[in-house]
């Protein structure tokens, strides 16, 4: 895996490589093997390198025959033994067995639509002198990352990650406030925004084109349409089974070693069974980590699916108070804020597998593709739920409200509870209130300027504009994979691996293992009170059944706990009355009442408390007294 960064000034103002140094030195961790850069005219293109494929031939930036085609990329390309044949026969000459070549080649053949032919994961920049085009890309699920934003004049400044555009000179670094907002609802800022005023993000499976100083963005990929026809569901299921096998194979190519993470739910532990009828099993190294704290450890788990399917397991066990450690570690190298707490142990253990591997497998996917995320059962309940009378519905809520508070994790309280947020609203905004942490009106009565841009109504706006299917679940299912698989589980992967040099696949986001799920009937991802129903019934026989029925739990760690402990101290620092007020965003009195109901354990407010605190975190390293 790899980071870009570059720039394209507006005609006859030749690029300045010293620019195109800084920014792609900000990338050093994403690929820590080598460095390129290529300059053309107005155009600069850098690129820092992880090897994986050709580790002695691959050098980016890469270009065609005659050099007037060059192309700096992030990714992997699980076809690329398919593409190579079809260009070879069409009569172009590789100098590399890297797959990056190929790209240069098909953009040759097929313009700017030759980003529809590749399976993998990937973000791109390529310059076509002869056009005076630069051409940018992100892969259809969007596994990996791309921020740009506009230059004086005309042109275009672009990176892996926000710290690579705002090195450019001629970004600014305000703070934009509806970004902000964006931010208190999801957690993290969906594309195209930012939390800058200056970048914006390219959204998965989105191309963009500048010519001369002019800009345009389309989506390339649409998700196919959930199937009407009557299928036989084992034997479907037996396809289904062939087909992440395909995949898994496919991800598995690399010239450095490989490892699977292995977490013990049914993703990670399907696509190890898959590697080991690929290979033998011995060869098959999976990595976990426990926790000391019970409540948090499923450690036990993801070793009974080793010894089950005869892997080579590593596993090392921390204490809660090593990811607790890590927090100004992880805040230092987050260029966006981020409120998805499980970060942290998904970087304690990208860490370990890159002690022994560059490259592993993941589980990423299945949840927002087969419905595996209890939000779809929670959905079925809301639908009871609303049609209960408004009072009884009202009891139902005192009752829950005079729960006590559970601060363990996933507790029954904080699940009714949440389920509560959202069970009367539409399905779209149900959804999110159940996995975000502040609603429209509490992000409106939080800001001191107020919603400036009406995020539940801006929801609701994105979930309507999208082409789900005319069934309640394919809807939703969509509305999962535009934002929160791209912007939260697939970031936090991105950050926490790359942080530490190591590359991520996810064989569930293959290109043609997607369009296969995609076009199952709702029935086959959620049906029979049964999450991931396919996927349970092409893995048994494979797994050990208690693994197939155990719930969905999560990779948690004791947030609830730590703000009324190690995180006090913190708290105080950073949400306090003093603060806030020199600050400026943030009303201190709804901050203070959501501390002090917390620490007095009569609410759970562990959600937005993070939330808040991750953001001040972030503030601290990029706008505070002293910014990066």
């Amino acid at each position: 895996m790899c980071g870009i960064a570059g720039f394209v000034n507006r005609l006859g103002h030749g690029a300045d490589r010293g620019i195109v140094e800084r920014m792609t030195a900000t990338l050093s961790h994403r690929g820590p093997d080598g460095v390129g850069y290529h300059c053309d005219g107005p155009v600069a293109l850098g690129h820092r390198r992880l090897s994986i494929i050709d580790v002695d031939g691959g050098a980016q930036p890469m270009t065609n025959e005659d050099g007037s085609i060059w192309v700096s990329y992030n990714g992997e390309l699980y076809n690329e033994f398919e593409l190579r044949r079809e260009l070879e026969a069409k009569g172009h000459r590789y100098r590399t067995v890297s797959d990056t070549e190929s790209l240069v080649h098909l953009y040759e053949e097929e313009g700017i639509d030759f980003v529809r032919r590749l399976n993998g994961m990937f973000a791109l920049a390529l310059w076509d002198r002869n056009r005076n085009r630069l051409v940018l890309a992100r892969d259809r699920m969007g596994q990996k990352p791309l921020f740009y934003g506009r230059l004086p004049g005309g042109g275009l400044a672009f990176g892996s990650e926000p710290k690579a555009v705002l090195s450019h000179p001629e970004i600014g670094r305000a703070l934009d406030l509806g970004g902000l907002a964006r931010y208190l609802f999801y957690e993290y800022v969906p594309a195209p925004h930012s939390i800058w005023q200056s970048l914006r993000k390219l959204p998965r499976a989105h191309v963009l084109a500048w010519e001369s100083g002019t800009i345009q963005v389309r989506r390339y990929w649409e998700s196919p349409r959930p199937g009407t026809a009557a299928l036989d569901f084992d034997a479907t299921a037996e396809v289904f089974w062939d087909g992440l096998r395909a995949a898994v194979a496919r991800h598995r190519r690399s010239d450095v070693p490989l490892g699977v993470f292995l977490s013990g739910g049914v993703d990670s532990s399907s696509v190890a069974a898959a590697l080991c009828e690929v290979e033998p099993a011995r060869n098959v190294r999976t990595f976990s980590i426990g926790f000391e704290d019970p409540s948090f450890d499923e450690s036990r788990h993801a070793r009974a699916v080793a010894q089950h399917l005869g892997t080579d397991h590593h596993e090392r066990t921390f204490s809660i108070a090593t990811a607790y450690e890590l927090l100004p570690e992880v805040a230092a190298w987050l260029d966006e804020p981020f409120g998805d707490a499980s970060i942290l142990p998904t970087h304690l253990l990208s860490r370990f597998a890159r002690t022994e591997v560059k490259v592993v497998l993941g589980g990423d996917g299945a949840d927002e593709l087969l419905a595996g995320y209890p939000t779809f059962a929670a959905e079925r309940a809301a639908g009871i739920f609303r049609r209960l009378p408004r009072p009884a519905r009202a009891l139902a809520g005192a009752a829950v409200g005079r729960l006590p508070v559970d601060h363990r994790n996933f507790s029954f309280d904080f699940k009714l509870k949440q389920f509560l947020r959202g069970a009367a609203e539409p399905l779209p905004l149900a959804h999110q209130r159940w996995l975000g942490s502040f609603a429209g009106d509490e992000v409106a009565r939080l800001l001191v300027d107020g919603d400036p841009i009406g995020v539940e109504a801006e929801h609701l706006h994105r979930a309507a504009a999208l082409e789900g299917g005319t069934d309640a679940l394919s809807r939703s299912l969509a509305l999962y994979q535009e934002t929160y698989l791209p912007e939260d589980i697939l970031t936090k992967v991105d950050r926490a691996s790359m942080a530490c040099s190591l590359e991520v696949r996810a064989p569930f986001l293959d290109t043609e293992l997607v369009d296969l799920m995609q076009a199952l009937p709702p029935s086959f991802k959620y049906g029979r009170h049964q999450t991931k129903r396919l996927l349970k019934r092409a893995a048994a026989g494979r797994l050990p059944a208690a693994i197939l029925s155990r719930p969905k739990k999560g990779f948690g760690i004791p947030v609830a706990r730590w703000l009324r402990g190690p995180l006090v101290p913190l708290v105080k620092e950073l949400l306090g009355r003093d603060r806030l007020e020199r600050q400026g965003l943030f009303h201190p009195e709804e901050v203070a009442r959501r501390i002090d109901e917390h620490q007095a354990g009569v609410r759970d407010h562990r959600k937005p408390l993070w939330t808040l605190l991750m953001f001040q975190l972030w503030y601290d390293q990029w706008l505070g007294t002293h910014p990066r």
